[in-house]
């Protein structure tokens, strides 16, 4: 197995930084951008990190073909005390999404909640990110998005719905947040581009051919297969996925009036996001409820673990130990991820870091 090259946060966040800037990101909104990406590479979630970044038409390809729009200036279109309808200018979504969340947090600040829909804005990755700005402030918060349509509904063979993911996150005391960030479909779109990679299969249940077959092919979806829902079988409930999916579209799409999925150009990643926030202290003591939090997670932690399972984890604390051994040890990156970026940043005078 080839061996992966070890970076550290600041060196990758640094080089996005460079490379956004070099195509005409303002050195703020690239920050933003670069430490988006770079959060979900330390937690362990590489499918949504720097992966993308040199190839994915949400990034750099995205900028370099006129889609992205480098010096979006997003901007609220119509608002209440609690919720907003916002413009992302067809802005980097990692951008547009972050400023966002802090809207909904400012606004949660303000009257106890806020909630802000997203219209006009591209591919913003690691949902959790989102929710944590909340939870830093002491609130909860939540993150949903459309994205381009390649998963098929229940029963179907056909992309009707994007891979949609839900997520929450929550403040504890002593404890981790409580953090989940799911795909309403069996699983993300970038492990298949992770798998391409690496050279592998996936998994049966991940997706199907043109024709509703089962398959193992990383590759499928270039060739007109599409993802299953969450649960993937009728046996497994795959209704239950489908109907989550639905659900995200509506709040993502149709009420921020970006369009639901399939109203969506492939070609221009166009999407729509859905972010909200609720303070704590407006329902009880913020220092009662994360002590309860706390009192919670170790039931869940203290579980008897089934034959062959360690122990059992919460939601989120996976992703929390790995951050941790990741900004002790550096972020793993597969050769096959890092020749691309090498080769983006010889282009644009960007060095790659060693």
């Amino acid at each position: 197995m080839e061996e992966y090259g070890r970076y550290s946060a600041e060196q990758l966040s640094q080089f996005i930084t460079g490379v956004l800037t070099k195509l005409g990101v303002p050195e703020e909104d690239a920050r933003i951008g670069a430490w988006t990406l770079v959060h979900a590479d330390l937690m362990g979630v590489d499918s949504h990190g720097i992966s993308h970044f040199a190839e994915s038409m949400g990034y750099v390809v995205g900028l370099k073909k006129g889609v992205i729009n480098p010096q979006a200036r997003p901007r609220i279109v119509h608002e209440t005390p609690s919720t907003a309808l916002f413009d992302g200018d067809s802005g980097l979504g990692v951008v547009v999404a972050s400023k966002a969340m802090e809207l909904a947090i400012a606004k949660a600040k303000q009257v106890g909640s806020g909630f802000v829909a997203v219209t006009n804005s591209r591919h913003f990755g690691m949902s959790a990110h989102y929710t944590l700005m909340a939870a830093e402030q002491d609130m909860i918060g939540m993150a949903m998005t459309n994205t381009i349509p390649n998963v098929a509904p229940a029963g179907g063979v056909e992309g009707k719905l994007g891979t949609n993911p839900i997520a929450v996150a929550a403040p504890a005391g002593a404890e981790p947040p409580f953090s989940i960030d799911i795909a309403t479909s069996a699983v993300a779109a970038g492990k298949l581009r992770l798998a391409r990679i690496r050279g592998l299969n996936i998994p049966e249940g991940w997706a199907i051919d043109k024709d509703g077959n089962a398959t193992t092919d990383a590759h499928i979806l270039q060739k007109g297969g599409w993802l299953l829902p969450l649960g993937s079988t009728p046996l497994l409930s795959n209704h239950k996925g489908y109907g989550l999916g639905a659900m995200v579209d509506v709040f993502s799409g149709v009420l921020s009036g970006a369009g639901f999925c399939r109203m969506m150009d492939p070609a221009k990643w166009d999407m729509g996001h859905f972010l909200g926030a609720w303070r704590i202290d407006a329902f009880r003591p913020a220092d009662e409820f994360k002590a309860m939090m706390d009192q919670m997670i170790r039931e869940l932690k203290a579980t008897k673990p089934a034959p062959g399972v360690e122990r059992v984890l919460v939601p989120g604390e996976r992703e929390y130990l790995t951050e941790q051994e990741r900004r002790r040890n550096g972020i793993p990156l597969h050769p096959n991820v890092v020749a691309p970026l090498v080769k983006l940043g010889e282009e644009l005078g960007v060095p790659f870091p060693v």
